[in-house]
């Protein structure tokens, strides 16, 4: 596979170099197309064919099931996003004051925010410094305790790109009897996950970055013995466990994932991601997560031979994923940041550096063209 055998799918702009998939990526053609057809369906046709979205829906469950190598589409609920999945975690679990939650030091805010609003409950977070220990899974370790409840860590650092070894990570957290909770934003669509593999007892990912999808749309995986441990905190008709009987006044929650999704389902958001996952899985993980890695080893290359500049993210093999962050000793990171985007080089400004996140449809001219421009920029 050539990322030019997919060329067809990502029509950008000439001249535009889309280093930016760690934010939010374009869509495939095949998503847009999904949602045009969902818009007109909409336009001269209302509501009509109800069941058939829920077919969608019941797609997009099993898709899901299959990119995260879950033992059945019970254990994935879809929801807005990720911080909503972490809330439903966070929010679900009976906390005991003096409890803590094991979070890394390079933490997004969602991944961050959500355990620090537990302190009126007297549950402590902590944040670890990954440089500290032989290793980021060591420092994590060494940090948890007897009152240790659940480790939550991003399995790639949304700054540094900095990738976590999950396998080991689940396997401190199972021989400590502590709940592992996996942000795969950063990975998830760009590498494999498998969650029974790692022992993940929750993992969550919203659909806009690696998975091509659009925003508002997520995968929160459950492990079903973990699911019951979570008290549900909202409510509704598409929460129960027999949704389309309005009438029924007895109820009870749906024994599935489903039981977190309280209301009506972002039905456009199902047949957008649905379309873009079909792309990935016609692709094959296994080929993605090659192109990405073979992306992100030249671009490390690449940008290291330029006079000034350090690579921010690891560079061992295993310690990236798709993206690499870089700063220059001399040139602020936020003025090369600036003159990247003013010649479409379309990049973001992220832990005091300019972070790139290429796909694997990504071609290494466009790699090539985008060193360049960095380059200019140091000249100048």
């Amino acid at each position: 596979m050539r990322p030019s055998d997919f060329s067809d799918e990502f029509p950008l702009d000439p001249g535009l170099i889309y280093l930016n998939h760690a934010a939010v990526s374009p869509w495939p053609r095949r998503t847009a197309e999904a949602v045009k057809r969902f818009a007109e369906e909409n336009l001269h046709q209302g509501g009509r064919d109800y069941p058939r979205w829920l077919e969608a829906e019941t797609r997009l469950r099993e898709q899901c099931r299959s990119l995260l190598n879950a033992p059945s589409a019970d254990d994935i609920a879809l929801l807005k996003n990720t911080s909503e999945a972490l809330s439903v975690v966070a929010q679900g679990l009976t906390w005991q004051a003096g409890d803590n939650v094991v979070i890394s030091d390079q933490e997004f805010p969602s991944n961050r925010i959500v355990w620090q609003s537990l302190q009126d409950q007297g549950v402590e977070t902590r944040c670890v410094d990954l440089s500290r220990g032989t290793s980021p899974e060591q420092a994590l370790d060494a940090c948890m305790d007897g009152r240790t409840r659940l480790l939550a860590i991003s399995s790639v650092q949304y700054a540094s790109g900095l990738r976590l070894d999950l396998a080991q990570l689940g396997a401190y957290c199972r021989a400590r009897g502590v709940l592992f909770c996996i942000d795969a934003i950063q990975s998830l669509g760009a590498l494999p996950l498998d969650v029974q593999a790692c022992g993940a007892d929750f993992a969550m990912a919203d659909g806009h970055k690696w998975l091509l999808g659009p925003e508002g749309c997520a995968v929160f995986y459950a492990r079903a013995e973990a699911r019951d441990r979570l008290r549900l905190r909202q409510y509704g008709w598409h929460m129960v466990e027999h949704p389309l009987d309005f009438s029924r006044h007895d109820w009870q929650a749906a024994a599935s994932a489903r039981r977190f999704e309280c209301g009506s389902p972002n039905m456009l958001g199902i047949h957008a991601l649905s379309a873009s996952l079909a792309l990935l899985a016609e692709v094959g993980m296994a080929t993605v997560a090659a192109r990405v890695l073979e992306n992100s080893a030249w671009l490390m290359e690449a940008l290291s031979e330029l006079p000034g500049v350090e690579i921010l993210t690891p560079r061992q093999p295993g310690r990236y994923a798709g993206i690499v962050s870089f700063r220059h000793r001399r040139i602020d990171a936020a003025d090369l940041h600036q003159h990247l985007l003013a010649q479409n080089v379309i990049c973001t400004q992220r832990g005091g550096g300019v972070r790139f996140s290429p796909h694997f449809y990504t071609t290494e001219a466009q790699l090539a063209a985008a060193v360049a421009t960095v380059a200019e920029a140091i000249s100048a």
